[in-house]
């Protein structure tokens, strides 16, 4: 069912990421490319403003092999700066302005970024305050249309890493896990990498450039930096910039700009479902195409909003270290469950089948990473000399090709001696109508077993019990599956692209005995 040619696609591939948008300037100046929130940019405007952010990178010392750190949230000189860093041949680090002044320290220290640069702070007063603490100054010399921008100082003590004779090899992104278990890892990502998968991504959906999407998906991260900014802009289409979720920002959003492409995490489209009511209204709306992403799709949230919009709501699958995605349900064949779909053609995939069918899944193909960045030991641990990259997912995988994301091998619970996968006990539980989302844990009991724990976040509108959550669940799973504890939380925490931190969960006080 793959119809795109791979090697071709391949050999038109440029060396830069940075060639993106200059191809469209070139061909189409005066299209529009991004959309502030407050005006459009062209094409010939953005590559404008990578030629300023260049220069400007370049005046700040800014070299060849070098690490830029850049933090802040959606905005224009993000996107120019990601393409600056690129004709300079630096590595771009993309760090949350949202994130803790800990993590953002941590990424600034391992990376050992040559500059930081702060943006957007009148709009992100968390960026701003990282800036203020780590010495930035205001930038004086930069276009007012590129927003404040705080830069740090110098570090002296940077070495540049050898730059690749082949630009396509050369790192473009470093970028940091959430850290689920243990220390984020930075994730160094080629030219390559990035391109494949902007390009494979932009060409399966059918992206065109009249197509308007929506972009509050975070640059600072995988999903939002290359299927939704990178893949939007080399069909030459328009992506509207938005900094944060709010369910009235979209509600707005695809009123008054027309989006034609909504990409998100399910969280988004549940925050959605709660604000209107539920799903008993359709929303008339330009759409063609909805993808949901980056965690589990509870089958109830698919159906849901799926009725909303009138259309089929499209899941996938991908990580970090492969750019990230791995696979994908297709536009013309869209599926009435929640797998995470096919390979994407050039991606080979191979599970290394354990009980019941479920296996561990390895990926090979050209968006795997080059490996942890000065982190040989973990990346020999997930790479082989064959280029297989273990992800550490469990996955069914269908008869005809079709993935099914069963949980990470790190958060199987054993308990009993049996198998407990969180992502079977938290489908459940989110398609309970008080449950808006809900996270799974185990929790090494006194005896040597785990505990199945629970945390929930509950729709205020349908006030439940956690008795009668566990009276609903006694009906739904298997004594040994059912969570000792169910546990609501005003909110669970999140990174900034949706991803449930359960590592926070683990620790949380209210798992003591």
């Amino acid at each position: 069912m793959n119809t795109l040619k791979i090697a071709p696609l391949l050999a038109d591939l440029p060396s830069r990421i940075s060639a993106i948008p200059r191809r469209w300037a070139a061909q189409t100046p005066h299209a529009h490319a991004l959309h502030d929130g407050q005006r459009h940019w062209t094409y010939a405007e953005l590559a404008a403003a990578i030629d300023h952010a260049a220069a400007q990178l370049r005046t700040w010392q800014l070299r060849p092999g070098d690490r830029l750190a850049v933090v802040g949230e959606n905005c224009v000189a993000q996107v120019a700066l990601s393409f600056a860093a690129a004709d300079v041949d630096a590595w771009i680090v993309h760090i949350n302005g949202r994130l803790t002044a800990r993590e953002v320290d941590g990424v600034l220290e391992h990376s050992g970024a040559r500059r930081a640069i702060y943006l957007a702070t009148s709009a992100s007063p968390e960026t701003a305050a990282h800036g203020a603490r780590n010495g930035a100054v205001a930038a004086e010399t930069l276009e007012a249309s590129l927003g404040q921008w705080l830069v740090g100082p110098l570090n002296v003590d940077c070495v540049p890493e050898p730059v690749h004779a082949a630009s396509e090899q050369q790192v473009a992104a470093l970028l940091y896990t959430t850290g689920t278990t243990g220390q984020p890892k930075g994730v160094m990502l080629t030219h390559r990498n990035l391109l494949f998968i902007a390009a494979v991504s932009s060409t399966l959906r059918g992206l065109t450039p009249a197509d308007r999407a929506y972009g509050v998906l975070p640059i600072t991260h995988v999903y939002g930096l290359t299927s939704v900014m990178l893949g939007t802009l080399y069909a030459g289409a328009c992506l509207y910039l938005c900094p944060r979720f709010t369910p009235d920002g979209l509600l707005t959003a695809l009123r008054d700009d027309r989006l034609t492409i909504v990409q998100g995490v399910p969280a988004m489209y549940a925050r959605l479902l709660e604000k209107l009511g539920g799903a008993q209204q359709h929303l008339d709306t330009q759409l063609r195409f909805a993808y949901a992403g980056g965690s589990p799709l509870p089958p109830s949230l698919k159906a849901q909003v799926e009725q909303l919009l009138g259309l089929p709501l499209h899941n996938g699958y991908g990580l970090t270290e492969t750019s990230p995605t791995v696979s994908q349900t297709r536009l013309d064949r869209p599926r009435s469950d929640t797998s995470v779909g096919h390979a994407i053609p050039g991606i080979e995939v191979r599970v290394v089948a354990g009980e019941d069918g479920v296996g561990e899944l390895w990926v090979r193909g050209p968006s795997v990473m080059r490996g942890y960045y000065r982190e040989p030991a973990l990346t020999a641990a997930v790479l082989d000399a064959d280029g297989w990259l273990n992800t550490g997912d469990m996955v069914r995988q269908d008869d005809d090709g079709a993935l099914h994301l069963v949980g990470r091998t790190k958060e199987l619970i054993i308990r009993s001696g049996f198998n407990v996968y969180p992502l079977e006990v938290e489908t459940v539980l989110n398609a309970h109508p008080s449950v808006t989302q809900s996270a799974v844990v185990g929790r090494p009991a006194a005896d040597g077993d785990e505990q199945v724990m629970a945390f929930v976040e509950l729709d205020p509108r349908q006030p439940v019990t956690m008795e009668a959550l566990h009276l609903y669940l006694r009906d739904q799973l298997a004594p040994y599956k059912r969570p000792s504890q169910i546990i609501a939380m005003d909110a669970l925490p999140a990174a900034a692209s949706g991803k449930i931190l359960k590592s926070r969960l683990v620790a949380e006080p209210a798992c003591g005995d």
